[in-house]
């Protein structure tokens, strides 16, 4: 889908985190290799039950705030979640294409919100080795307002908070379901990423434009 941004009509870009800013194979990793490894070797069962165990857990509250909160799997797996993600901080990376990026917004007058659904914790931890804050104005976990960016009482809560015009504003985000939630509430321009892990195939996008490289952004922005 053709990516068509009118720059002069953006006051406001809110930008996720995960796969959007930073490059998504941390998480992929934590969560889909060594906390299943981690809980195979805790509780002494085959690597392919931890798996499946693990699995259904996620599922049961995919879209949840739950599926974000690592005080939630701390209890839910018996596993020490933050001291786990403060081991592997410094495998969190900057996308390539971000610190362009968000330079670029900047010269360009553009007001520049980390909107993430990453615990306070897991955030604090990626803030400590990518730097990522010093190229934003204004960082917002979801947990501090009780409600995912699945949820459209969360989209009302920033709103009130920050004051953006979601007529003016640009959301850009590597999920689907949650540009669904924010073009639901009325924000105009969606952007979904096409490449969140480097480490992984392209994903294909059915709903919204999407790019692999924030750069092919820049000249209609300048």
């Amino acid at each position: 889908m053709h990516v068509d941004i009118d720059w002069q009509h953006i006051d406001t870009v809110l930008l996720d985190m995960d796969g959007t800013l930073l490059d998504l194979a941390f998480d992929n990793y934590f969560w889909l290799h060594l906390v299943p490894e981690t809980l195979s070797q805790q509780r002494g069962i085959p690597l392919a039950d931890a798996h499946a165990l693990i699995r259904q857990k996620y599922h049961a509250v995919q879209h949840t705030l739950n599926w974000y909160c690592l005080d939630y799997w701390s209890n839910e797996l018996g596993l020490d979640i933050c001291a786990m993600t403060r081991e592997m901080g410094p495998r969190a990376t900057l996308r390539d294409d971000t610190g362009p990026f968000l330079s670029a917004l900047k010269e360009a007058g553009k007001r520049r919100i980390l909107l993430t659904n990453a615990h306070p914790y897991n955030l604090a931890v990626k803030l400590e080795h990518t730097g990522l804050e010093r190229w934003l104005d204004l960082l917002l976990s979801t947990h501090t307002f009780g409600y995912p960016k699945e949820d459209k009482r969360l989209w009302e809560a920033v709103q009130e908070q920050t004051r953006f015009d979601p007529a003016r504003t640009l959301f850009i985000d590597d999920s689907e379901p949650i540009l669904d939630a924010a073009k639901q509430f009325g924000i105009r321009y969606c952007l979904g990423v096409i490449n969140p892990d480097s480490g992984q195939p392209d994903k294909i996008w059915h709903r919204h434009p999407a790019t692999s490289d924030y750069r092919e952004l820049l000249q209609a922005l300048s």
